[in-house]
């Protein structure tokens, strides 16, 4: 690859503007790829320089050898895999901004609790179907879902009829812990070995976030099964005397993940998907291993961002930033996979 010709692109979803934006800034042409629905959209915003259009997503590898010769790295999002498939994702040839062999680790949630284990990181326990549960549990489909699909359930009868829909995917049985969800952004320098902060959030969930709103009483007498989809995000800041254990958990997963992935581990963004308890104790429900939808609150950076850069630094930029910086130490196979 010729790194003075270098192009950032990505697929047209998830945070895609954010990673454009900020590789503009970062003075990197831009390329999105996306389908007719979207791409006159994506044509109103001066910063992408170039709309690739195809039918589907599924037409993504007819267009690889033309974004190989025009010397793009793609930079991966929550979408990959749900719009290209996990062997897609994983075989495509362009150059991919990541670690690909995280993928296995991240797509499999036996495997996420073996690397969370291994980080010493407190998790909500998880159950077999014919364990003695102790109930309520949350039972999640493995792989990114933004929540489509899970379900609660309060005893094993409810819990038997429910995971029946689940039919062939692979799931797992997880203690529902009650306190307050806060999703962890970090990004993790290969060049400079240095962890960061960057940015945190709460999602909104229907209609599970909603339920609240519904006296119990009346909750009872129309029967509202709750909802998990992830359909926006708020903002959060961390009481500053748990920040340090935060940062901690970060660096045990990607202590971990060089011992457990392979050398090189998981680098660039990814999140630690958090429960807080009343005894301020964090319960990590899984990993993201790459940018998360959540860091498009701070597309002008966050709080964090600020305290390390003293300038606008979203996440999408720090990834631009971290290729702008391989480039010129003529480092850059250290990035791409």
């Amino acid at each position: 690859m010729d790194s003075k010709k270098v192009v950032i692109g990505t697929l047209g979803s998830h945070s895609a503007l954010q990673i454009l934006k900020g590789a503009k800034d970062e003075g990197f042409p831009t390329l999105i790829v996306t389908i007719p629905k979207h791409k006159e959209f994506y044509k109103t915003f001066q910063f992408i320089d170039e709309v690739i259009c195809i039918d589907s997503f599924s037409e993504f590898p007819s267009i690889e050898n033309e974004l190989i010769k025009r010397c793009v790295i793609l930079i991966p999002h929550g979408s990959y895999v749900a719009y290209l498939g996990f062997e897609k994702n994983k075989n495509m040839k362009v150059k991919y901004f990541g670690n690909k062999n995280v993928l296995d680790w991240e797509s499999d949630r036996d495997k996420q609790k073996e690397w969370l284990s291994t980080a010493r990181i407190n998790m909500p326990k998880q159950y077999e179907l014919n364990d003695d549960i102790s109930f309520p549990v949350i039972v999640k489909s493995h792989g990114a879902a933004g929540g489509n699909g899970y379900f609660l359930a309060n005893d094993m009868t409810e819990l038997k009829e429910k995971i029946s829909t689940f039919e062939h995917k692979k799931y797992v049985i997880q203690q529902y812990i009650v306190g307050v969800n806060l999703y962890v952004h970090y990004f993790y320098s290969p060049l400079t070995k240095r962890l960061e902060i960057m940015s945190m959030d709460r999602r909104y969930e229907t209609n599970v976030d909603s339920l609240g709103k519904i006296p119990h009483d009346i909750q009872k007498e129309i029967h509202i099964n709750p909802s998990y989809v992830v359909v926006g995000n708020s903002e959060l800041v961390l009481r500053e005397g748990m920040l340090s254990k935060a940062y901690e958990m970060g660096r045990d997963v990607i202590e971990a993940s060089k011992k457990l992935v392979d050398k090189r581990g998981l680098y660039g963004p990814f999140c630690l998907e958090t429960i807080i308890t009343p005894d301020q104790n964090f319960h990590v429900m899984e990993i993201s291993c790459r940018i998360v939808a959540g860091t498009n609150l701070y597309i002008n950076g966050s709080a964090y961002s600020w305290l390390n850069y003293n300038e606008p630094m979203s996440t999408g930029r720090r990834i631009a930033r971290e290729i702008k910086k391989a480039i010129k130490e003529n480092e850059l196979d250290l990035l791409l996979d």
